[in-house]
């Protein structure tokens, strides 16, 4: 019988199924993990294309996406297991190894490492920092390891790299679960001695890199399109918005990770499926069967693609535009999107007074138009030669306004009604077009031209 040939890391990680499964993932762990993959796909696809900025016929690099790792980044025979692990700020830095083994998911790591016959490289992506202490002494002594390795050299337990090899031996053994390989169990069948587990950590260690204090969750919406979106589209030469280049790569990366559900084979019949003279499914057809959880450079490509031929239909949504004549001629004055916000929610409120008071009040009418008449004298006042010299004075109109609707005498102001109801008034009558922020303008017309430019986005 023909000895079969050595599998490479690439073809152990889609041949070989998971030990267990990574775990149920939150939409918003999903959301940020899909990030950190589409960063990875797009510096993968980045370095793909050639000197004619295209893909090479029979390019390989891929992303294998919730399988063994939160994904694995292939090319050719190299596969990177990743294991993603955001940190909220209340927790932030790593401060312990025994934080870093476990929260951080280095023990998890080491136990797929191990079961795929110590063959991938292993990444932590993770938005935690590294504390000061044991965990930067782990680090450094990570990447003394690498260097050996990298440098031909035999990876071995020295007394310069031991403590952190203790300790990281003592961390994966300490509250460890199913975390622990199974042949370091004491009287375990094959048991592997205590020297030989620290070196198996050695050779863990500078296969390991770790990526510290990446973009949180909060902050990634806004920083990926320029990070991790705009290096390609600077490289191919397009002019459009990196924004619609990330949004439908992350869109494919959100889908991959999401697929890690009921496969068809799992509710259809397996027929014939294991007769006499049925082989081995070969590393290629393993890799067909995940299919579905896998993004290939191609498939970048087609993305990017399709988002520089139609930019539009996959940029990110402006913050709704306010299109009341109020908010129109706030904006045209130059007042801040606060203010606006502000003015349009104290006139509503402004509103929602009068019609209380005009049901049933029958001195309520008098009281409105006589305040009517207060409110446009003192627009009147606040509206001064020097305040119009700039050529944008709305702004400080606003703040002049709530000066002096703060010093009328409270006897001349309706009952129940302060300063910013005051204030809303003002914004009711600006919306009628009795007040002004700038010089007067076709108010439908700003309106029509704002509701061009940012359609699907005004309100």
């Amino acid at each position: 019988m023909s000895e079969q040939p050595e599998l490479t890391a690439a073809e152990l990680v889609v041949s070989s199924p998971q030990p267990d499964d990574s775990g149920t993932n939150t939409l918003d762990r999903y959301d940020w993990q899909a990030s950190m993959a589409a960063a990875d796909g797009l510096e993968l696809y980045r370095q793909a294309l050639g000197a004619d900025k295209r893909l090479q016929d029979g390019e390989s690099r891929r992303i294998l996406c919730e399988y063994h790792e939160d994904w694995v980044a292939l090319h050719g025979d190299a596969a990177e297991l990743v294991s993603a692990k955001h940190r909220d700020p209340s927790t932030d830095a790593y401060r312990t190894l025994n934080e870093l083994t476990h929260e951080g998911g280095l023990a998890h790591l080491f136990l797929r490492w191990r079961a795929l016959q110590e063959k991938p490289t292993c990444r932590l992506a993770t938005s935690g920092g590294l504390a000061n202490g044991d965990v930067q002494k782990f680090a450094t002594t990570m990447r003394a390891l690498r260097e050996v390795r990298l440098s031909g050299q035999q990876v071995v337990v020295t007394d310069e790299h031991r403590p952190s090899i203790d300790k990281f031996h003592s961390a994966i053994h300490a509250n460890s679960g199913k975390y622990l390989p199974k042949d370091w169990i004491a009287g375990s069948e094959g048991e592997v001695s205590p020297d030989e587990q620290l070196r198996q950590i050695a050779r863990f260690m500078s296969m390991l890199n770790i990526q510290a204090e990446l973009t949180r969750r909060a902050d990634i919406g806004f920083a990926a399109p320029t990070k991790c979106a705009k290096p390609v589209v600077d490289h191919l030469g397009f002019d459009v918005p990196c924004e619609a280049v990330w949004n439908v790569v992350y869109g494919l990366f959100f889908t991959r990770m999401k697929a890690a559900g009921p496969r068809v084979d799992a509710i259809i019949s397996p027929v014939l499926a294991f007769a006499n003279g049925t082989e081995l499914p070969t590393s290629i057809e393993r890799e067909r069967e995940l299919a579905s959880r896998i993004v290939t450079m191609q498939d970048i490509d087609l993305a990017v693609m399709t988002a520089v031929a139609n930019p539009s239909a996959y940029g990110s949504l402006a913050s709704p535009i306010r299109l009341s004549r109020a908010a129109v001629k706030m904006r045209k004055g130059n007042c801040s999107d606060n203010s606006i916000e502000r003015g349009e929610q104290l006139r509503r409120d402004y509103q929602r007074y009068w019609r209380n008071r005009l049901n049933g009040d029958p001195t309520a009418l008098a009281e409105r138009e006589k305040l009517r008449r207060l409110l446009l004298r003192v627009s009147d006042r606040s509206d001064t030669p020097k305040m119009r010299t700039k050529s944008q004075w709305g702004a400080d109109f606003w703040i002049t306004l709530q000066d002096a609707l703060e010093a009328i005498p409270i006897e001349q102001v309706p009952s129940g009604m302060d300063a910013d109801l005051l204030l809303g008034g003002i914004s009711d009558l600006t919306n009628e077009c009795k007040i002004w922020f700038s010089e007067i303008f076709d108010v439908a017309v700003e309106i029509e031209r704002v509701r061009e430019e940012n359609r699907g986005s005004v309100a």
